[in-house]
């Protein structure tokens, strides 16, 4: 009966009311910023550029980039989007990139609220904290609603998230090179644990190293399928926007089922509007929370438009998906396509990805169930050592379990936590509009933007935190 109930409330929320909602306010944002997320791409690389963090011990922008990408780049990339192949056509792909342009401007508006309303760490002078528990609470005034979105974050990637990573990289490593469960397991909470005892800076250094690394290695590998089968591409493409008004007879459902393949797969894998990526992008130190607005954005492209992309093609160029066919899906599908293009390395090599794309999400999941934690008590270091220590027991149980419950669970929670979330960002939408302004206004004015702390008095943010940063960046620039 519960496992029915879950299920039944996942249809609701995921196939009622998100397939319509994070749709529908990307494009309010979109309009209301006028195309935010176009205009501001190339300021992009100069924000990544910028080093000033680097002096204070900061995190810097590329950092908090890093890690956010961790956790959008996972399990939804390379198995996410075979799923939305299987079940909705070539013309799932197109929907799926429709969705992660339209949550670029999501992400933004989300991400540049928690820089606005984020906070000093009590732990660690040189780190923020933020996130949607915090503009939530600042801003609505609202505190039993951050309780409401932390515990939901708490369950949702602390808990139920990173044990099934655990069970997924464990077993895929017994099934591809017969490595017992529970070597791969040990090895896993050791990287994992030395990680997250070294606080959010080393998880942010982890980060900086593995994400470049999983994410052009898997770009790399994609480029040589193209390569190999560039006189095809121009076909593939238009078969796939052709697919996407027209699907073939054999994909159930018809265009419906093509729109809602390709556009909840999408949401499952960029986390655009979810509430996650916020408490990321609020501990990166910045001039201007569009700055972080800004990178964010790019986040979502990187991981939808660029990564589930090349997926996507993998698989469309080989002969091993077949229109209407249900045997071979997921991680299977996209190893059995990569083994037909460059041989039996293929599926060596989806192995070792699904293990870095999970490390990955793994501190990135950690740190959100920490940041979650911050909320309900801060400083508390002897909490703060049980709650690490539970999280890394979770590894080792999660890798003997078969957790298909528990992360059904999860998604229900995760649908709550983005309809609450969705609904917050809309109503704050005033101060980031503000921002856009604030910051065109600074570029017009030919200045390096910096937040003008005192035009958001009535919007409730912890003016001590910009004054400090702001103040900081202009000695800089006049000892220059």
């Amino acid at each position: 009966m519960l496992a029915e109930i879950n299920s039944f409330l996942n249809d609701l929320i995921w196939g009622n009311i998100l397939i319509y909602l994070l749709p529908a306010l990307g494009v309010f944002f979109t309009l209301s910023s006028r195309f935010v997320q176009f205009r501001y791409f190339f300021k992009m690389f100069n924000i990544l550029r910028d080093t000033s963090h680097k002096k204070d011990g900061h995190i810097s922008s590329f950092q908090a980039l890093m890690l956010s990408i961790a956790g959008r780049v996972g399990g939804g990339n390379i198995a996410g989007v075979a799923v939305a192949i299987t079940l909705g056509g070539p013309g799932a792909v197109f929907w799926m990139w429709i969705i992660g342009l339209i949550g670029m401007s999501t992400s933004f508006f989300e991400c540049s609220l928690a820089q606005l309303y984020k906070e000093k760490d009590g732990q660690d002078s040189g780190v923020y904290r933020g996130g949607p528990a915090y503009y939530a609470t600042k801003a609505l005034g609202q505190k039993w609603l951050g309780f409401i979105i932390s515990i939901l974050l708490m369950i949702t990637f602390g808990f139920a998230f990173n044990a099934t990573q655990s069970f997924i990289i464990t077993t895929s490593f017994e099934s591809t090179f017969d490595i017992p469960t529970w070597i791969t397991a040990v090895v896993l909470t050791i990287i994992f644990a030395s990680a997250v005892f070294g606080g959010i800076k080393r998880i942010t250094k982890f980060s900086e190293v593995i994400v470049p690394v999983m994410a052009m290695g898997y770009l790399l590998i994609a480029l040589v399928v193209i390569g190999l089968n560039f006189e095809k591409i121009p076909e593939l493409i238009s078969m796939i926007v052709n697919e996407a008004f027209n699907p073939s007879s054999a994909i159930g459902g018809g265009i419906g089922a093509v729109i809602l393949q390709g556009a909840k797969r999408g949401m499952f894998s960029n986390e655009a509007g979810l509430g996650s990526a916020p408490n990321v992008a609020a501990v990166a130190y910045v001039a201007h929370p569009v700055q972080q607005g800004i990178v964010q954005s790019f986040s979502v492209f990187i991981d939808t438009i660029i990564l589930c992309s090349c997926t996507a093609f993998i698989i469309l160029l080989s002969g091993v998906y077949v229109p209407g066919a249900q045997g071979v899906e997921g991680v299977l599908l996209t190893q059995n396509a990569l083994i037909e293009h460059i041989g039996p390395f293929g599926g060596y090599f989806v192995t070792i990805a699904l293990f870095l794309f999970g490390l990955s999400s793994m501190l990135y999941n950690y740190y959100l169930a920490e940041n979650s934690l911050n909320f309900f008590s801060k400083a508390n270091m002897p909490l703060f050592t049980a709650f690490k220590l539970l999280c890394i027991s979770l590894i080792i149980w999660g890798s003997f379990q078969d957790l298909g419950s528990i992360f059904a669970f999860a998604d229900l929670s995760m649908g709550l936590l983005a309809v609450i979330n969705l609904i917050v960002i809309a109503l704050l939408y005033k101060p980031v509009l503000q921002l856009i302004k604030g910051y065109d206004r600074q570029l017009a004015e030919g200045k390096k933007p910096v937040l003008r702390y005192n035009d958001y008095n009535e919007y409730k943010i912890d003016k001590k935190v910009w004054k400090e940063i702001v103040d900081n960046i202009n000695d800089k620039k006049s000892k220059k």
